[in-house]
């Protein structure tokens, strides 16, 4: 008898929780030791470029560096793009359950996403180009995105009802998208060329260099890492991404209903209005980089978002949700120059880690500010339904606090 109560509560603790936690963290714990060994000895005859390390140092920079390999964060998630692409074509074509688009999302997830991808393309404009041109260089890279947002939606509707008799809607429409995708992939594979460009300075590599408040057209002085100054640039980018993510989160909504309530044509054109922003943008930063600086840039576009999108919680009319868009021409302009300030912060073998840890620290908020601007749309839809637009002004503002505090921090360490 005492044997069967053993076992009835050794078998009632293993069905709990405890049991997984002390597995996992034992588990873990092995892999992390193997793991940090594996990586010493791999690191052992490691070189670093910088001539004054010591054996010991350069063994240390190979363990937490960069080592290369700029292609991976592009060719892996390419991968997954490509299936997910391909799982939906053949659920068109064989008359597949939806259910098999989770398996697709999975292979997505596995692959990186969009939150491996980005963060590559990013690193290798940053690398490939000069501390005076980045953040021109990292607004073109939005510009070719948003350039190539206007011309697919503006042809996918069309595309979407070319089919044939036998496989229905949409065939003809997701085979040109698997084929883009499969040749951006061989590209990548086969002719993207990974080049880093070299400052004319003799500074070594653990220096970065500063974004003055003053230039961005010249040199500017190299200083060793401030993080302080990173964590002023992550907290701007989350707090403005939260703002710009949860307002147009909601916009989409907002001009379907009355007093909008726009036909698909109409949203179609809203999209392509948002797509231009890109452009504006882009000729805002060619323009205004010529006599401001990065940081100014920033909070030009931060103005530009929240005034316009402030005024869109009053929009009752097409006309006037069109004015409220022309004031955003510069909204994009913020983030993609924070990217080019960080890329500035860090050495060159931590830039991927750092943007991609940004990107990141900018999908976690997405679980917090998405269901909290839909509740706070639900709960004033019947008194103010642009009052979420007035919060995300309020958070645009907010996010050129820390924009500011990180110039004060820069001047003050010069």
């Amino acid at each position: 008898m005492a044997l069967t109560n053993l076992c009835g509560t050794a078998f009632t603790v293993l069905r709990q929780i405890e049991p997984v936690l002390v597995l996992e963290q034992l588990g873990s714990t092995l892999f992390d030791t193997a793991l940090q060994m594996v990586v010493k000895d791999r690191s052992e005859n490691a070189t670093y470029p910088d001539a004054h390390l010591s054996r010991e140092e350069s063994q240390q920079k190979a363990m937490i560096g960069d080592r290369g390999w700029r292609r991976v964060p592009i060719v892996v998630p390419l991968s997954g793009y490509l299936m997910s692409r391909l799982a939906l074509l053949l659920v068109v074509i064989f008359r597949l359950p939806l259910e098999v688009m989770f398996g697709a999302a999975v292979l997505f997830g596995l692959s990186g996403g969009f939150c491996a991808y980005w963060p590559g393309v990013m690193t290798l404009a940053s690398l490939g180009s000069t501390a005076a041109d980045r953040s021109k260089v990292i607004m073109r890279v939005e510009l070719l995105y948003g350039t190539a947002g206007l011309v697919a939606s503006l042809v996918s509707g069309h595309l979407f009802l070319l089919y044939s008799s036998s496989l229905g809607n949409g065939t003809v429409l997701l085979s040109v998208s698997t084929l883009l995708h499969l040749l951006c992939l061989m590209h990548s594979i086969f002719l993207l060329q990974v080049s880093v460009k070299l400052e004319p300075t003799n500074e070594p590599e653990e220096n970065c260099q500063s974004m003055s408040p003053d230039s961005i057209n010249g040199p500017v002085a190299p200083f060793v890492i401030n993080k302080v100054n990173v964590a002023l640039l992550f907290a701007a980018a989350v707090l403005y991404l939260s703002a710009v993510g949860g307002a147009i989160e909601i916009l989409g909504i907002f001009v379907l209903k009355e007093p909008l309530n726009w036909t698909a044509t109409q949203v179609g054109y809203g999209n392509a209005a948002g797509c231009m922003i890109f452009i504006t943008s882009y000729l805002g930063v060619m323009v205004f980089r010529r006599c401001v600086s990065d940081v100014m840039l920033i909070l030009i576009g931060m103005i530009s978002f929240a005034s316009g999108i402030f005024f869109m919680s009053f929009v009752t009319s097409t006309y006037t949700f069109y004015l409220a868009r022309s004031l955003n021409l510069f909204a994009l302009i913020p983030l993609p120059t924070i990217r080019s300030l960080l890329s500035l912060q860090v050495p060159a073998s931590s830039c991927g880690t750092t943007l991609t840890f940004l990107q990141l620290a900018l999908k976690f908020p997405g679980l917090a500010y998405i269901p909290a601007f839909t509740k706070i749309y639900q709960g004033t839809l019947n008194w103010f339904p642009g009052f979420v637009f007035t919060l995300a002004s309020i958070l645009a503002f907010l996010a050129m606090i820390p924009i500011r505090y990180s110039v004060a921090h820069i001047i003050q360490c010069l």
